[in-house]
This record gives C-alpha cells, structure tokens and sequence, in this order.
C-alpha cells in the first residue's frame, strides 16, 4: 500500500474533511479508539483539548492508506497495516480513528492517531517517519506480491561494479542487510516473467545466477556469496524451476566466481586511478596548508618584531627624556641623581627586554602547536588514505585469487545469463 502520513492540527477541519460524503460515494468510520466520544468530531475535539495542556500544536497524525487500483485488499489487510505503522512508529495503543473513503470503485483508508502521552503529557516524537513508512509501504507491495511502483524501486541497491570508490567503501561499512537482499531478489521476481529478464534483472544489482549443489538454482553477488533463490525470494523450489528451467545450462558457482573477478577488473582499474588522482591531490593540499600556515606565520613574526622594535624605540626615548640637560644635568652628575636615573633606565630596559622574549617566545609556542597540530592532521590523512589503498589491494588479492581458483575457466566474452 502506499502510504503517506503528516503531522497537523485543526482538528475540525480534519474531521471535515474525513466525513466528507459529497465527494466521497461512501464514507465509514470504522474503528474509533480511545476517545470518550462516539463521532469522529467529537473524538478529535477531544484530543486537541487534551493537547492544550502541552506546547504541542499539532497532536495529530493523520495517514492514508491506498493500495493499488488492480489488487483487492479486505478488511484486515488494512488493519494489519495500520498495526504495522503503529509499532515502527510508536504509537501502539493511542487513540485512534479509521475511516474508509470508496470512489469510482477504489476503496482507501485514512487513519488518525492522537499524538499526546496523556501519562506523560508530552507529544510523541516521530522522527523519519517518512522513510519509515517508505520503507513499511515497500515491504506491503512485496508481502502481498503486488506490482511496486517506480517510486518504491530502489534505485540505489545497483551493481556494485559500477560503484565510484567512494560508493564502494561506503557499502563495504554498510555490511548487507538482509532485508534489502531479500528485497532485491523479490523485486527481481516480480519484475521478470521469465529465465532471461529475471537474470537481467539479478545482474543490474549486482547478483549473477549460477548452478548450486543438486541442480538448484542460486545467485552469487560480487564478493561471491551464494545465496538460493528459493530461500532469498521466500518461493517454493518447484516455482523457480517452472520459471527459470533446468539449471543444467548455468555455469557452476566456482565458473560464476572466476567471471566475477573478471568483471571486477575494470572497477578495481577505476578505482586505482581514483586512489592515485586522490593521493596526489592530498599532497598537494597539505603543501598548500603546509605553506599558508608557515607564511602565515612567517608574517606574524614580522608584525610583532617591527611592533616590539617601535616599542622599544619609544621606550628608550622616553628613558633619555628623563636625563636633564644643560646646569640641571651638571647638578644631577654632582648630586648623583644622574646615576640613579641611569640604573633606573637600566633596570627598565631589562624588564622591557624580557617582556619582549615573553611575547616572541609565546607566539613562537602557540606556532609550535598549530604546526604540530597541522602535520597530526595530515599524517591522519595519509594513515586513511593509507588505509583505503590497502583496502584496494585487499580486494585486488581477493578477486585475483577468487580468479586463479578456477584457472580453466577462459577469460573472454561477457559474464553469461541463464
């Protein structure tokens, strides 16, 4: 079913809307839950006078179920959903209201759940409920083997050969889940009416078909995990024999591996240059830093060497100033206040000089730890490029010898399909 939820308030208008019969050929509240009320104005008037007692503004949730217009969904396949929806959602057990809506011979259903705690008086957080309901509504079409429409594809679990490096150690950290596997081998079912379409469809998400022990019918991805076809599209094994044939013709897990490694060798090519093109680029950008940090630095200590220079210029001025001149100056000699002026000047002149080394030797450390910070920084850069070049030849090694296993199997031509 395809499902699309929101969060609002105007309990009224909602209520309006729901109960609308002029644009409707029927309208049926079929379930309200929760509510002291007995329509489903009164219910939703209810609850937003429950919600005043919190900040929340809009305490509905308000979901629309639609299954396809070919397939006839009952009673309980809508309610089984909505059960579905509350669980991921978190809303099992609040009030709730179902109303079902039928017009030119479709039936769909509109659910409306409070969102307000009344034990902790609190809104309920919903956080992604979009993906999550994206993710629920594709995994109704595939329970109940219906079509999936293109906006339910996923688009993005393609063939990993054709993966960029950056997509390719993505997926690697991602590990498999097992649901988007299975996903993928009912998607390819469904999408396919025969041997040849259902292995094309296999193949453009990176699975191949090979013969499996005792003749069965199994799929290899690009690592060369085998996985039966059977058991990965939830089928019984007399349906994807009546489909797919006698395995007979496909070639054999180890044949299928050693094409895969083959086929992997224009990616892994790729993917070297990639790595290349990316180390020099990181070598040239920490030369960059590595330059802009020293000449940045290089000017701060001319800055500071003409400042303190300039300061003391004007120091020693102001310490000659002092020094009288003509019979005031003789009287200073004779009476020694010349001397103590002197060792005045001099006492002074030493403490400037050590404040200056303070100042030259502070901004020298705070120099010392920006650099060392930048080469840190740097040698983590290289540690991870590092990282995903032994990554790159892991996988050159892996997929070599996944290749020199079976060394009879000939190297030209295309990976084959059934």
């Amino acid at each position: 079913m395809i499902l699309v939820g929101s969060q609002r308030g105007s309990g009224l208008k909602l209520a309006a809307h729901l109960t609308n019969d002029r644009d409707n050929d029927h309208v049926t509240l079929h379930d309200l839950r929760g509510f002291s009320a007995e329509t489903l104005r009164g219910a939703l008037q209810e609850a937003e006078a429950i919600a005043k007692g919190t900040q929340c503004k809009q305490p509905f949730f308000s979901l629309s179920l639609n299954p396809p217009v070919t397939e006839r969904a009952g009673i309980a396949d809508f309610e089984a959903s909505i059960n579905e929806v509350e669980a991921r959602l978190g809303l099992t057990g609040q009030p709730r209201a179902i109303i079902f809506h039928e017009r030119n011979g479709r039936r769909h259903a509109h659910v409306v759940w409070s969102r307000i705690d009344i034990r902790e008086m609190k809104a309920i957080n919903l956080p992604f409920f979009k993906s999550k309901l994206k993710d629920l509504s594709k995994d109704l079409f595939l329970e109940h083997s219906w079509r999936l429409p293109d906006g339910l594809r996923d688009h993005d679990n393609r063939d990993p050969r054709n993966f960029t490096l950056a997509e390719w150690q993505q997926a690697k950290r991602a590990g498999k889940d097992a649901r988007a596997v299975k996903r993928v081998f009912q998607e390819a079912w469904q999408f396919s009416d025969n041997a040849a379409s259902f292995a094309k469809a296999l193949e453009d998400k990176g699975y191949l078909l090979a013969k499996g022990d005792r003749r069965a019918h199994v799929a290899l991805d690009v690592h060369g995990e085998v996985y039966a076809i059977a058991n990965w599209a939830g089928l019984k094994t007399k349906q994807v024999r009546e489909r797919l044939g006698d395995p007979k013709d496909l070639p054999s897990v180890d044949e299928t591996r050693a094409r895969i490694a083959d086929s992997m060798q224009p990616a892994l090519g790729r993917w070297k240059e990639t790595l290349g093109r990316e180390i020099g680029d990181l070598k040239a950008r920490h030369d960059v830093e590595r330059s802009a940090l020293v000449n940045r630095q290089r000017q701060a200590r001319s800055d500071l060497k003409t400042k303190l220079a300039e300061r003391q210029a004007l120091d020693a001025q102001q310490r000659q100033a002092r020094f009288r001149r003509g019979l005031g100056g003789l009287w200073d000699r004779l009476s020694g206040a010349h001397g103590r002026i002197r060792r005045e000047n001099e006492a002074e002149a030493w403490q400037n000089h050590q404040r200056a080394q303070a100042a030259t030797d502070a901004v020298v450390f705070a120099q010392l730890e920006a650099r060392r910070a930048l080469k840190r920084q740097h040698a983590q850069d290289r540690s991870r490029m590092a990282e995903v070049s032994r990554e790159v030849s892991q996988d050159r090694d892996r997929f070599t010898a996944m290749r020199r296993k079976t060394p009879h199997i000939a190297r030209e031509g295309p990976v084959p399909g059934p």
